[in-house]
């Protein structure tokens, strides 16, 4: 008997054993995106309008502490500082939420199996995780966004849509790197919480959210300016009100190389299967 291989019959396109797609499986990298957008679209009220109605109550409540003292920063109204901060926050925020969850549940009920058998390469896999995160990210911005323009007293026209439209993009990317790598590196839903309430939380509300950082010492300016969140809403705040606390064309060229180098881990984490495939 011949036990050498046979090669690819005349009804075969390739040979056993050998990839059939070629190049980008766009089929299933839009499959992929719209399973994980539909997923957080069917609970919009929590993933989406609540978030909305949260970031609302921050502005709110500072309008209220306020009373009728008309403080302004950055020479604009106090309300209208804080807006784009509050907006591209929520943003990441749930951007990172998404992220964070899919692989992690996977992992946790034993179906992550359907994400790695699919023909899927490492980088069509990230594109589908971080696209569906990104997209939620800009859907809770819109509706933050629409909230507040409805808030008497609160401006949120842009005056640069293309930095407010980089800026949360770069943001929401960064996010969705860093939930990628969470729900990679956690075993259960503790370590997700836990680097959300001690990383994203404290970074995003110690960036200059409600402040101007150049009102602080030296010391927590420094501190501000190591911190890649407040890059992120300052540009986003200059969008809207040309104003900002740092230099935009550096902070925009330092998160596209610190997203540049997240996808990397991310890719490199994926490929190996670390305490995925392991």
């Amino acid at each position: 008997m011949n036990d050498q291989p046979s090669p690819a019959s005349a009804w075969t396109r390739t040979a056993p054993g050998e990839p059939r797609l070629q190049g980008v499986n766009w089929g299933g990298l839009r499959t992929l995106y719209v399973k994980e957008v539909r997923r957080f679209f069917k609970v919009q009220t929590q993933t989406i309008w609540a978030p909305a109605v949260t970031t609302l109550l921050f502005l709110v409540i500072f309008s209220v502490a306020l009373g009728g003292v008309r403080r302004e920063v950055m020479g604009v109204p106090f309300a209208s500082f804080i807006a784009p901060g509050l907006i591209v926050m929520a943003m990441i925020q749930n951007a990172f939420a998404n992220s964070s969850f899919s692989l992690l549940v996977g992992k946790i009920q034993g179906t992550i199996v359907d994400y790695l058998m699919p023909p899927l390469s490492t980088g069509e896999l990230i594109a589908g995780l971080v696209g569906a995160a990104v997209t939620r990210a800009f859907l809770v911005g819109g509706a933050v966004w629409l909230a507040m323009a409805l808030w008497p007293g609160v401006d949120v026209g842009m005056r640069h849509p293309l930095a407010a439209l980089w800026f949360g993009l770069m943001g929401a990317l960064l996010l969705s790197f860093l939930g990628l790598i969470t729900s990679i590196w956690a075993e259960k839903f503790d370590h997700a919480a836990a680097v959300t309430n001690f990383v994203v939380a404290p970074l995003s509300l110690l960036s200059g959210t409600f402040y101007s950082v150049e009102q602080l010492s030296p010391l927590f300016r420094g501190i501000s300016h190591a911190n890649p969140f407040f890059y992120v809403i300052s540009g986003f705040r200059y969008g809207f009100l040309r104003e900002a606390d740092s230099p935009i064309l550096f902070g925009a060229l330092l998160l596209l190389a610190i997203n540049v180098a997240m996808f990397a881990l991310c890719y490199g984490l994926l490929k190996s299967g670390w305490k995925i495939k392991n």
